[in-house]
Formats: C-alpha cells, sequence, structure tokens
C-alpha cells in the first residue's frame, strides 16, 4: 500500500549516497551487553571506521573511558576517525540518533526502546547530544519510530514496514493515516509506500533497512531467497510483489540465506550496508554468497567502490553496520 501527502519538498531527507559531511558510528562499549562478543565486535567496528574514513570523516561515538581506550588501541590514530565520548545505551545510533534533512538541520522521533524491549540509560536523549555536538537544530516528533524503520530515496519518496510502524507496542491507537501524516512532514517525503513483514528473529519488528534499500531514485533492491531453507522467503515474496504494484524499479540482491546462532535464526542481511562519499561497505557473515552481494552491490553503485567486511559479531547484538550508523549530510 502506498500514500501520498504534502509535505516541506524543499528539503526532504538526502538520500544516502548524496554528499556527506561526517558519518557517526557507535562503539560497543557495555561488556554487560556484549559479553563474549565485545572484544570482536569492536574490532569489526574498527575496520568499518577505518574504511569509511577513507571517503568520509567519520565521529566513532564511545560510551566511557574504558571504550575509549579499547578504540584507542584499535584504531591508532587512523586517518579520518575522530573518536568522541558520549554517553548511550547502545550503538545503534540509527535508531537513536538524529535523522538530518540538512547539515545544520535534523528530527527526532519518540524512542520506546524498540517496543519496550530494551529500555537503556542514554538512549532516548542521544539525538539532542549528537545535534548540539553538529550545532545543529533538531525538531522532535511525538511518534514513536526509528530510523532504521524508514528508508528514503532523497526525491521525497519513503518505505517503511507495516510490522514495524503499525505494532502497537510503538503506537497505540495511532492508525496508519497518522504514522503516515507525521512521518511525511517530519522527513519531507510526499509518498510513503509501505511494505508488510520484516526479517525473522529481528528484535526491531521488521525493519526496513534489513528488507529494502534504495540505490536511487525509486528504485529499490530487494533479496531473492537462497535455498529451500530461506527463512525469509516469504518476506522477500511479499516486500517486492509491494514494491512492484506501487511502480518502483526492483533490483535483486543475494539473500545470505539461513544464519542462525545458538539454534535460533538471526537477521543476518546483506542490506544493511552503508553508502559514504563513493563508497559503499557491506557485512559479511561467511556465507557462499558474500562475494555474490559485494558484485550485486557493485552493479546497484556503479561509481562507488564497494567493499565487504565481516560483521558476525556485531550482529550477535542484532544489527549490523546500517543500524550503527548515521550520516550528517554536506
Amino acid at each position: 500500500m502506498e500514500s501520498t501527502h504534502p509535505s516541506d519538498r524543499a528539503c526532504p531527507v538526502p538520500a544516502e549516497w548524496a554528499p556527506q559531511r561526517a558519518m557517526f558510528l557507535g562503539f560497543p562499549s557495555h561488556p554487560a551487553l556484549w559479553e563474549a562478543d565485545l572484544a570482536p565486535a569492536q574490532a569489526e567496528v574498527a575496520a568499518l571506521a577505518r574504511q569509511l574514513g577513507r571517503s568520509v570523516p567519520v565521529r566513532l561515538v564511545v560510551a566511557d573511558g574504558c571504550a575509549m581506550a579499547a578504540a584507542r588501541r584499535l584504531l591508532g590514530g587512523a586517518a579520518g576517525v575522530e573518536l568522541v565520548e558520549m554517553a548511550f545505551g547502545d550503538v545503534w545510533l540509527r535508531d537513536t540518533g538524529p535523522i538530518f534533512r540538512a547539515p545544520e538541520r535534523a528530527v527526532a522521533f519518540a524512542f520506546n526502546g524498540w517496543g519496550g524491549k530494551y529500555r537503556l540509560a542514554g538512549d532516548s536523549d542521544l539525538a539532542d547530544r549528537i545535534a548540539a555536538f553538529c550545532r545543529a537544530s533538531l525538531s522532535r516528533f511525538d511518534l514513536v519510530c526509528e530510523g532504521g524503520a524508514i528508508e528514503t530515496d532523497g526525491q521525497g519518496l519513503g518505505i517503511t514496514t507495516e510490522q514495524c510502524l503499525l505494532n502497537p507496542n510503538r503506537n497505540p491507537g495511532a492508525g496508519r493515516a497518522h504514522v503516515e501524516a507525521v512521518l511525511c512532514e517530519a522527513l519531507g517525503l510526499r509518498r510513503l509506500v509501505w511494505l508488510g513483514k520484516g526479517l525473522a528473529g529481528d528484535h526491531t519488528d521488521g525493519h526496513v533497512d534489513n528488507l529494502a534499500r534504495f540505490a536511487a531514485p525509486s528504485t529499490l533492491l530487494i533479496p531473492v531467497p537462497e535455498g529451500a531453507d530461506d527463512p525469509n522467503a516469504k518476506a522477500y515474496a511479499d516486500a517486492r510483489a509491494r514494491a512492484l504494484a506501487a511502480n518502483l524499479v526492483v533490483c535483486d540482491m543475494p539473500s545470505p540465506g539461513r544464519v542462525e546462532a545458538d539454534g535460533r535464526v538471526v537477521p543476518a542481511s546483506y542490506m544493511n550496508f552503508v553508502v559514504a562519499n563513493g563508497q559503499v561497505v557491506v557485512p559479511l557473515y561467511g556465507r557462499p554468497n558474500d562475494g555474490a552481494a559485494v558484485a550485486a552491490l557493485a552493479r546497484a553503485f556503479p561509481r562507488h567502490r564497494v567493499t565487504g567486511l565481516r560483521s558476525d559479531h556485531l550482529l550477535s547484538g542484532g544489527g549490523s553496520f546500517h543500524c550503527i550508523s548515521q550520516q550528517q549530510p554536506a
């Protein structure tokens, strides 16, 4: 389903392939949350920061002094990376950080810990503090919504999922029309396309940035199932059908297939890539389709350098590269 709304069309949220002033990344900082995965997840994020720092200034946000010491050891003064100590609950800046409509103008939604699952000190006001760090004005909206729940193409088109933003654990009593109106006002959207469910095992209740991503205006990347046991086959097929019905161009992406940890399906996705000033970095999981994912993104972004980096331990926290990032446009 889709809807069209009037909004501030002069300044929609820029596409992620637009020029960027900086890229904020969250650095795993809390031993109680990450346990045995803390150090290897920190190493994966440091590798991502080093790679992104080749094309965009990276602001690596660390929660405390212990994490700062670990980041310094791993990065060793890497070019293009600035360490910023700022308290937060966990690394998922895509959800808790501000969404920039311009370098000095940002918006933020209400945050309730992904439907009340994970309420952590330092998350609910992180958008305010990052905006202040950037000397950007921040407009807040009462709608409960995370940045990973919405994807835009820079031309006023957005996509989201019903599973997340129509979930009663986000905005009980709020209907589709209200959610659409707030999103369009906040993000400068003229049109919103609703996809259905997100990935199996995703504790965000189906964030769209694991399911479908824009590669160009009105052009979506959507995975195709890998193997008969791909747990997301129905979600991919439904997303594709809805996108085509909305007259969007759909390009195929590989799926990593069924990925499990401790006997449970986890939301591994090549869709959680980051775009930054002429490069794309895609998370890899040691799966047969890793190389195919890099190749597919190289076709989708022919003017970008595409790099794959492992994200196994970051995935243990429930997300990957796009989930921990938030760009500030140039």
